[in-house]
């Protein structure tokens, strides 16, 4: 194709040295240029690698779980109180992510970094980020200190936070813990 090319463009007799010393530079730096895009591993760039816990789902399909960058949600087990009673916010918290990411096209960006051995992302469902949706809902809080190099975001995560305190969703309808201080021990005296 190269040789094609030149050719043609030039119009020159003799070309055939030129165009295989012109091949040959484009093969050189076609080669330099993958090498380069290959790090120590050999890993292909185009291709990334991820690490991480991953699980079989069946034979051929496997999962792998993902942080979401500047979200911490409530924990699975965890419970949050509304009128002198437990509800379990955290099981809501994991249900709606998983109702929001059923049958819609997501996603995934890798920021860096992984917390709980898990890498770190920010994941968009049919446009929408996942963590500001769940943040709105009143089903997470937002981690402003891992969103240092993203301020834009890290203001619409606190703007969601509000609006869903101010209109009471979730959570902010009732008492809870920081899913933080969850992890660490801390309980509602309704979980007791």
């Amino acid at each position: 194709m190269i040789r094609f090319l030149l050719c043609s463009a030039l119009l020159l007799g003799g070309c055939d040295a030129l165009a295989d010393r012109a091949t040959d530079r484009a093969r050189d730096a076609g080669a330099a240029a993958v090498a380069r895009a290959f790090d120590s591993t050999g890993a292909d760039p185009a291709r990334p690698n991820l690490q991480g816990r991953g699980r079989a789902i069946d034979g051929d399909t496997v999962s792998m779980d993902f942080r979401l960058s500047g979200v911490d949600a409530y924990e699975r087990k965890q419970m949050c109180a509304r009128d002198n009673a437990c509800w379990p916010c955290g099981k809501i918290a994991q249900d709606f992510a998983a109702k929001a990411l059923r049958d819609r096209p997501a996603t995934i960006e890798l920021v860096g970094g992984a917390t709980y051995g898990r890498p770190v992302a920010i994941v968009t469902v049919d446009g929408e980020d996942l963590g500001e949706m769940m943040i709105r809902a009143g089903l997470a809080v937002p981690a402003p200190r891992y969103l240092k190099s993203d301020p834009a975001r890290a203001r619409r995560y606190e703007d969601a936070a509000r609006t869903a305190r101010r209109e009471r969703r979730g959570a902010y309808a009732g008492d809870w813990i920081e899913p933080a201080s969850w992890r660490r021990g801390q309980r509602l005296e309704c979980e007791t």
